[in-house]
């Protein structure tokens, strides 16, 4: 259903609301000229550029910013080297707002982006830990400069800390990227009165909070989906109606079959097939309650949503237009180890996109873009005491999981669903956190071997045919 907005004598109606409206304008340009077809939006309407690059638009009285939708071969200035500043903040007697954008001197054709999520930091420890992993993994991204790179942060930057954002932005910097953020559950302002105050000081620093961007032939789109219930740290996933109103306008300039990338903080949904819906936390504060709308929305192009939250690695394949991305936490198990819930390594995801082609690995902190499984010894599961057990973190149906005995391939392994061996010792540690519990994964593999003492190589193939292969050292 579409909201109707109804411009009466000077005043909107939005949502049943009567607001105050003003007419605000300006003009998107590029060294002196002026851009055409540029969207520039209020978050509520949006609105083309003409020839001269110029806009106008009737923005109500509750609309906070206006901003770009960066066009394609175009970027905005970055602050701090990682805040993109394509947005400015609507001012009481300021109507004219213009946007100067550069060239995008790289072919963004063909470009790639980093995934990191859930930092979360709560004190100067984490702080630190955090800045040991970026030096870390600084080459990595300085050997890939020559290509049209950029990053997202799906929120939860900090543990209900503001006071360490600020420190986060000149630790992060290093990456000297440009990065896109989305709002997290432990980003919000718990002690206003509605979900509206909920993101004010985020906003404050990183600007809207849904907004979209053009990268050679891929749209981008951050949303909010962490919806506020009026108590601490209360909220369930959730995307609202001005936030699916504004979208389905931004979508609409979008050229059908297009490569459509959604970033929010908490994930669409954990499975494929929906279970019946309960109010447990499980169900509103792990996955959006409305995702079907969401997906309705993104049938005609090729979908890609990702988030975090869940501090483990998961993909989940609808069809072949919708996929949606779960990324592990960058903190791990909070900062208690250098692994997530499910065993997978503290890290981030890269996606490559190639005109229409769009392809993704995961990259950890520690290891090349070759680490893609750990591989468990028999003895290390007790109730299966012959069986190698093998992690395979970025899964999806379309990997082939295969173990080879003595030289013969003994085919394809078994996928079951397990705690992962390193995870439940993090957990039954010595750990800040008491609450902290390793998850079930459905990214476990296992085969019994008949003779301990054979030679025992694992052969992982991911769905772009990449092939990772790891012999076992060990047997217990």
């Amino acid at each position: 259903m579409k909201i109707k907005i109804i411009l009466i004598a000077g005043l909107f109606s939005v949502f049943g609301i009567i607001l105050n409206a003003k007419e605000i304008g300006g003009r998107v340009y590029s060294n002196g000229k002026g851009l055409n077809g540029v969207v520039v939006s209020d978050g509520i309407n949006c609105t083309l550029t003409d020839v001269n690059g110029s806009y106008k638009l009737n923005s109500v009285s509750n609309a906070e910013f206006v901003f770009v939708s960066t066009p394609s071969g175009y970027l905005p200035d970055v602050k701090n080297k990682t805040l993109p500043l394509f947005y400015k903040r609507i001012e009481e007697d300021v109507n004219i707002y213009d946007f100067e954008l550069k060239k995008n001197l790289k072919n963004d054709n063909e470009h790639m982006f980093i995934v990191q999520t859930d930092v979360q930091m709560v004190d100067e420890n984490d702080l630190n830990l955090y800045k040991k992993l970026l030096s870390i993994d600084a080459e990595f991204i300085e050997d890939n400069r020559s290509t049209d790179i950029f990053g997202f942060d799906c929120g939860d930057i900090s543990g209900d800390n503001h006071a360490i954002v600020h420190p986060y932005i000149d630790a992060v910097s290093v990456l000297d990227l440009p990065i896109y953020r989305a709002v997290g559950n432990h980003d919000m302002d718990y002690n206003g009165r509605s979900h509206e105050t909920s993101y004010k000081t985020f906003e404050s620093i990183f600007g809207p909070v849904y907004y979209s961007f053009n990268r050679g032939k891929a749209h981008y789109v951050v949303l909010n989906n962490a919806f506020f219930l009026g108590r601490e740290y209360f909220y369930m996933g959730y995307i609202d109606e001005r936030t699916f109103n504004w979208l389905e306008q931004d979508l609409a300039y979008i050229e059908k079959g297009s490569p459509v990338f959604i970033v929010m903080h908490i994930p669409a949904s954990l499975q494929a097939d929906q279970t019946s819906f309960t109010y447990t936390a499980n169900d509103i504060a792990s996955q959006t309650v409305n995702a079907k709308s969401l997906y309705k929305l993104l049938e005609p192009y090729k979908a890609n949503i990702i988030s975090g939250h869940k501090h483990y690695s998961k993909n989940v394949y609808h069809n072949e237009n919708l996929m949606e991305h779960i990324s592990p936490a960058v903190s791990g198990a909070w900062w208690q180890g250098d692994i997530c819930l499910d065993g997978t390594p503290q890290g981030y995801n890269i996606y490559y996109v190639n005109g229409t082609d769009v392809s993704w690995s995961f990259k950890s902190f520690r290891h090349g873009l070759d680490y893609q499984f750990r591989l468990y010894p028999p003895g290390t599961y007790k109730d299966n005491p012959n069986d190698v057990v093998v992690n395979v973190w970025n899964w999806d149906s379309l990997w082939k999981v295969e173990w080879i005995e003595n030289g013969q391939n003994r085919g394809e392994m078994t996928r079951y669903s397990a705690l992962d061996a390193d995870a439940v010792a993090l957990c039954s540690g010595d750990i800040k956190y008491h609450w902290i519990a390793p998850d079930p994964t459905g990214h476990m593999f296992k085969a019994t071997l008949s003779d301990l003492n054979a030679k025992i190589f694992i052969k992982v193939t991911d769905r772009f045919g990449n092939v990772f292969e790891q012999e076992l050292k060990t047997i217990k």
